[in-house]
């Protein structure tokens, strides 16, 4: 065989085996390109009724607040401007792309949410200093009573998201997606209260779980900023909550609004 044709031949399917290659490496590059965002926002709460129960083994104490109320403080109402970003009921999210199909994200969730008790009247039931009590209580800061999970009651998810998409531009500039999104967590709430006039020592602690679930549109402009408007329900269960000499177990349901500023690479 000519040894000119057997090099033009090597030549020839070394240049194909190297094509090859970098096509296939190129490809492999294209599936392996991810998307990340993150984003910040403010939210807003409704919290279920609810029941409080206090144990303080020490001082005879094993009563119920039956049927309470709580309140958020939204704080981004006082002005966003004139107060550091923190204070106010915030939230924020992080997720990264798990899948090919590119419409499965996981997510870390955290809602910064705020749960007052006071200014009621509290239905009281149980053993208070070893005697069997049924009565109500003017459960006020004037008569020695708060119950705060005001530096937050703190929602930590780790949810899975799926992605449908709903409209998109002809020059790609905006986009319009449905996110569904579901997950559990733990709570690390903030706990501060005074009952019968005694106060605890404000403290924050991982202080139980949480479920939640959210629907949200979001719109993406210029493929990298996006604004994610939220529906949420959560179900939190907090227990060993530590007082003074003693714990408090409660569970409530919670509705949120959430409004997210976010970036998207």
């Amino acid at each position: 065989m000519n040894k000119k044709y057997v090099a033009a031949l090597l030549f020839s399917t070394l240049l194909f085996l190297l094509h090859f290659s970098v096509e296939a490496q190129t490809k492999k590059k294209k599936e392996k390109k991810g998307e990340f965002y993150f984003s910040w926002g403010y939210n807003a709460e409704w919290y279920t009724h609810s029941n409080v129960h206090v144990t303080q083994a020490a001082l005879g104490n094993d009563y119920t607040f039956k049927n309470i109320s709580g309140r958020d403080h939204i704080g981004w109402d006082m002005g966003l401007l004139k107060i550091p970003l923190s204070i106010p009921q915030y939230n924020y999210r992080i997720g990264f792309l798990i899948n090919k199909k590119k419409n499965l994200f996981f997510e870390i969730n955290f809602d910064h949410t705020k749960f007052i008790m006071r200014d009621q009247d509290a239905h009281l039931t149980g053993k208070l200093n070893n005697r069997q009590v049924d009565t109500t209580i003017a459960f006020n800061e004037a008569n020695g009573f708060f119950y705060y999970l005001n530096n937050g009651a703190n929602f930590l998810l780790f949810n899975l998201v799926k992605r449908w998409p709903v409209y998109q531009s002809q020059n790609n500039k905006f986009k319009l997606d449905f996110l569904g999104k579901a997950g559990i967590g733990p709570v690390v709430p903030h706990v501060e209260n005074m009952l019968f006039g005694v106060k605890n020592d404000p403290h924050f602690q991982v202080g139980g779980w949480n479920i939640g679930a959210e629907g949200a549109l979001r719109a993406t402009f210029y493929k990298t900023v996006y604004l994610e408007f939220c529906n949420k329900i959560d179900y939190a269960r907090y227990s060993g909550l530590t007082i003074n000499q003693g714990t408090i177990k409660h569970a409530f349901g919670t509705y949120e609004l959430i409004l997210n500023l976010g970036f998207t690479f």
